[in-house]
């Protein structure tokens, strides 16, 4: 099927006609012409990583007397704060608690997979990320899923209050066991509490259900933001609610501002005010933590605010640094927010936030992800809690206005800690303004002596290889924890998403062809303090790793998986880790993967992959098994 330059996969115009209406497809037309900018950005993105590697040249400040690309604002300007940016709108004053999960379920029919939706909405926070990039699993129309789900939650669909009414019982159940009292008194009251947003696919991403009629793949981004906004903007703004995006995996303030003409153009085309689209920033790169204050300016009228994640941002700074031969990072487990460079990051980010636009206008700062559930044992659950509080008593501290949370039962067992507080928000607080020396540079990339272990690389391997066996399955945020921690319920697994898959690749990369060198003996695989990491190292790990997760019992690896998803994972693992020049994403090999069951073809893909990146960097990205027909 065919519309105004686009084409549509399969029967997912008339599956899917209540998602994709006219009004959509013609929003995601009047975009289409702004994905070849796009796709000349994700270029230039190959070619500034391949030239740093290639030079061995670190990431820099922006020259501040240029101009952001795609604007008229200098560096300059903008880190003076001489732009208009936005107004915090009323519903965004106070979000001491964000919950993030995506709206749907894989395999499942609506009735169950709109729950997804209902638990957030009952959760208490004042605000969820319905997720359609990191935890939304792509498998079949999941995407699609995603959007008519919330479509149907936005606008009171009986469906979704008939869901909302009967889970508001087990969220009372749970909570008058867990915390001593109700949660939700009237829960028609409840779902208008939290603010709703959205997290549209990054730049990098395409989409798997609309393409190009030319058969070049098409921006993920621009389909999931078209179909959000035209779905729901008139019933939010109805109902006195923001219409709020978190803008994801953003590099520079070129791309931000990318961002911006996507966004104009769709509120000129749906008519609406220019910025009246709120957007939060994902600071998950570590090249936006040199441009902070570039990024604000460049989103201009739609910025509202960033957020200190921890998984991604790791993994670009492991990514960003591959070229260098004296970076490597330690055990995934000694790398908090308080750890040499995301401490740096963090407080580059509150500053930021807490510089004033041309208006005297702050922006807010979202604390980062609290991935703890509250399952386990007595002791594992109480640890845990002690852990998240803390975490949120931290950030609180440090000048965040609220966090995240991975799971609604986590809202409550938080959200105490800004109440004690009660203030809304903490924009405006005193910090120093952001400098930009040759030491705030390196301070980005500062490490400090940590473990390096074989449990680390164990625990790196195994989550790695779970979370690739999850995704193949259509779950793109999984509860998670290692296979030697099976069993022990005062270990507690861990809400996991597509961040976790690459940060753990990009380690383990970093460990081999860097020859990282071991801090503790290991007598098990007879390695010893100041061995290096080395290949056949690696493969046994791999080995062992995968056998225990076929010998795990289905709570933990479903048995089917064992014969399907999970071998081809652990191809994946392998090649990607195997490569001499490290790949720039693990999503690219899972996605190529998305659907396919069959090995023999799973390593054919990876190769293909592999080959064109090695060739001249392209990155193959469209859907394999796109076909066409009605």
């Amino acid at each position: 099927m065919a519309s105004s330059g686009l084409e549509l996969r399969g029967t997912v115009g008339t599956a899917y006609s209540d998602v994709l209406t006219p009004r959509a497809l013609a929003a995601i037309a009047a975009l289409v012409p702004l994905d070849a900018d796009r796709k000349a950005v994700m270029t230039a993105r190959i070619a500034r990583r391949t030239r740093r590697a290639r030079d061995r040249q670190p990431i820099a400040f922006l020259d501040p007397a240029s101009t952001i690309a795609r604007t008229s604002i200098t560096v300059q300007d903008a880190r003076e704060g001489r732009f208009s940016g936005s107004a915090i709108p009323a519903d965004l004053q106070r979000q001491w608690v964000q919950g993030t999960g995506p709206a749907a379920r894989p395999h499942v029919p609506i009735d169950r997979s709109i729950r997804n939706v209902a638990y957030a909405l009952l959760s208490g926070a004042d605000g969820w990320m319905f997720d359609g990039e990191d935890a939304l699993g792509q498998v079949a129309s999941m995407s699609l899923d995603n959007q008519r789900n919330l479509r149907l939650a936005v606008h009171r669909d009986p469906l979704f209050m008939q869901a909302a009414q009967q889970l508001a019982g087990e969220v009372n159940e749970w909570a008058l066991g867990f915390l001593g009292h109700r949660t939700v008194d009237d829960w028609a009251e409840q779902i208008g509490f939290t603010t709703k947003i959205f997290r549209p696919r990054g730049l990098h991403l395409e989409d798997r259900h609309l393409r190009h009629d030319s058969g070049a793949g098409l921006s993920a981004s621009i389909v999931d933001v078209a179909l959000y906004v035209v779905s729901n903007h008139e019933r939010l703004m109805a109902d006195g609610s923001s219409l709020v995006l978190y803008l994801p995996k953003i590099q520079t303030a070129e791309e931000a501002a990318l961002w911006n003409d996507l966004l104009t153009t769709l509120e000129e085309h749906l008519r609406l005010t220019v910025g009246t689209i709120k957007t939060y920033v994902l600071v998950e790169q570590l090249e936006a933590a040199f441009q902070l204050m570039e990024i604000r300016a460049a989103l201009g009228l739609h910025f509202v605010g960033f957020n200190t994640g921890r998984w991604d941002y790791i993994n670009s700074v492991s990514d960003a640094m591959a070229w260098d031969p004296s970076f490597v990072n330690p055990n995934i487990d000694v790398i908090t927010m308080t750890y040499p460079y995301m401490r740096a990051y963090e407080d580059r980010v509150r500053r930021a936030v807490n510089t004033p636009d041309v208006l005297g206008q702050y922006a807010l700062w979202q604390g980062g992800m609290e991935p703890n559930i509250p399952v386990g044992s007595e002791a594992g659950v109480k640890a845990g809690m002690e852990r998240a509080v803390g975490g949120a008593r931290r950030e609180q501290a440090e000048g965040a206005s609220g966090k995240w949370v991975a799971h609604w039962k986590m809202v409550h067992i938080v959200r105490p800690v800004w109440e004690a507080v009660g203030q809304d928000n903490q924009r405006g607080r005193a910090f120093p303004r952001l400098t930009y020396t040759g030491d705030d540079a390196a301070g980005l990339s500062a490490l400090d002596a940590h473990p390096r272990t074989i449990r680390g690389a164990r625990d790196l391997l195994s989550v790695g290889l779970q979370y690739g066996n999850a995704f193949g399955q259509g779950m793109q945020a999984a509860a998670l924890k290692s296979a030697d921690s099976f069993g022990n319920d005062d270990v507690l697994y861990l809400m996991e998403d597509m961040a976790t898959g690459e940060i753990r690749l990009s380690i383990l990369w970093e460990w081999l062809h860097k020859g990282a060198t071991l801090t503790a003996d290991a007598p098990e695989v007879g390695a010893q303090a100041g061995d290096r990491f080395t290949t056949d190292l690696l493969l046994r790990l791999i080995e062992e790793e995968y056998q225990k997760l076929l010998s795990a019992a289905d709570r933990d690896v479903f048995e089917e998986s064992k014969r399907t998803t999970l071998p081809i994972a652990r191809e994946i693992v392998r090649a990607y880790l195997l490569e001499p020049e490290k790949l720039p994403w693990y999503i690219d090999l899972l996605n190529a993967n998305l659907g396919n069951h069959d090995l023999s073809k799973a390593v054919d893909r990876i190769r293909m992959l592999a080959e064109a990146f090695r060739r001249n960097g392209a990155r193959v990205t469209e859907n394999l098994d796109f076909t066409a027909h009605e």
